[in-house]
């Protein structure tokens, strides 16, 4: 099981160990994550005269994740939701795989049906994303994974962060640079730090001066027990300055990722078959809920006549915090739910609703999607 898994894990280094035997201990519990996502840029010269159009371009990214978990059909990585966002195909590769190459393998497995099948790449879907928070889980189907592979990986042990301490020596692993799995020791310089980026704000993080670069990104940040906790997120480090890394503590994450861990895997669907809420909506963001006593979400501009939101009983001035267990906290994250949903399905919304106060009551709402019009 998962539980005795863990276990086995966390008792290969029991007492406090070297920086080489945390590396030993947790390295099976690392995976490199490659995506390939297809990005539509203007084109402004057509072929044959001018004109307007677009065209559409592949790119590839490389980043970390970590196994926390399984059922009878999957093995269960998280990562950060910045990692997998907007994919189109994702692979894995696990511990003792040559993964240097792994960004052409990708891209040059990507064909139509989005599948990847090379050697030391396994095809992997996103079970479940959480914007707001910057996490994801991904699911690899076990069947996919040859017999050496699935003997010598393991499941990762959860620390609990709340009792870090600044000046700890930690280890942080991941695909950094896309180079496969390296290692990097540093210590924890500060606790609950809040960082601004062009993503939005990152509360409560850990800081270390363990060397995490592009890549790292999903990794595992570990006390010298071999226990996570924190999930590395480079996206908030800077190259204008040294020995600042960032994670996101384990504590905070844990139960997000539960959630995620326990949702159907999903495909995308089709344009034809996807499902709409039938809203028009705008983006409440953390400096106008700030100003405004909102919450951070959707805003319901409007909702159109005869869709499923009007007759699930959705109202003009409501802020959707949530889908489906998951945290919302703009169109653009909405959206990228949605695009797992055909028409029909039923959904469950989170949502905040003003009363003639200003104040907001929290409440759940069943949507039947419907149809594009």
């Amino acid at each position: 099981s998962s539980e005795t898994a863990a276990s086995e894990t966390a008792a290969a280094v029991s007492q406090t160990g070297s920086v080489a035997e945390v590396a030993d201990t947790a390295m099976p519990t690392v995976v490199a994550i490659t995506s390939v996502s297809v990005q539509e840029i203007p084109n402004y010269f057509r072929a044959f005269g001018f004109g307007y159009g677009t065209q559409q371009y592949s790119s590839e990214g490389s980043g970390s994740g970590i196994i926390v978990g399984e059922n009878d059909d999957e093995l269960l990585i998280a990562t950060n939701n910045h990692v997998v966002s907007g994919a189109t195909t994702l692979s894995v590769c696990f511990v003792g795989n040559d993964v240097v190459n792994a960004e052409e393998e990708t891209v040059d497995m990507s064909g139509s049906d989005g599948d990847v099948n090379v050697e030391d790449a396994v095809s992997a879907k996103i079970k479940g994303t959480d914007e707001s928070n910057d996490l994801a889980v991904v699911a690899v189907q076990k069947s996919d994974i040859p017999e050496d592979t699935l003997s010598q990986i393991k499941i990762a042990q959860l620390g609990n962060s709340d009792d870090l301490q600044v000046g700890e020596q930690v280890v942080a692993i991941g695909n950094a640079l896309g180079y496969g799995q390296s290692v990097t020791s540093g210590w924890i310089s500060a606790l609950n730090r809040n960082i601004s980026t062009d993503d939005g704000t990152s509360s409560s993080l850990i800081q270390t001066d363990a060397a995490i670069n592009p890549g790292n990104s999903g990794g595992a940040l570990l006390n010298m027990q071999g226990e996570v906790i924190g999930i590395n997120s480079a996206k908030i480090n800077s190259s204008a300055v040294e020995g600042m890394g960032f994670a996101i503590p384990i504590s905070d994450a844990s139960d997000v990722i539960q959630n995620l861990m326990n949702k159907e895997t999903r495909s995308k669907v089709s344009d034809e078959e996807r499902g709409y809420l039938g809203i028009k909506g705008y983006d409440v963001s953390e400096e106008g809920a700030q100003m405004y006593n909102m919450p951070t979400g959707v805003y319901v501009k409007e909702v159109m006549s005869g869709g499923g939101a009007e007759k699930a009983g959705l109202t003009k001035g409501s802020i959707i915090t949530g889908f489906e267990g998951s945290s919302i906290s703009g169109m653009s994250s909405l959206q990228e739910q949605l695009q797992y949903y055909k028409a029909g399905e039923e959904v469950t919304l989170t949502v905040q609703i003003p009363d003639k106060n200003g104040e907001y009551t929290e409440k759940d709402i069943k949507v039947t999607l419907g149809k594009n019009s």
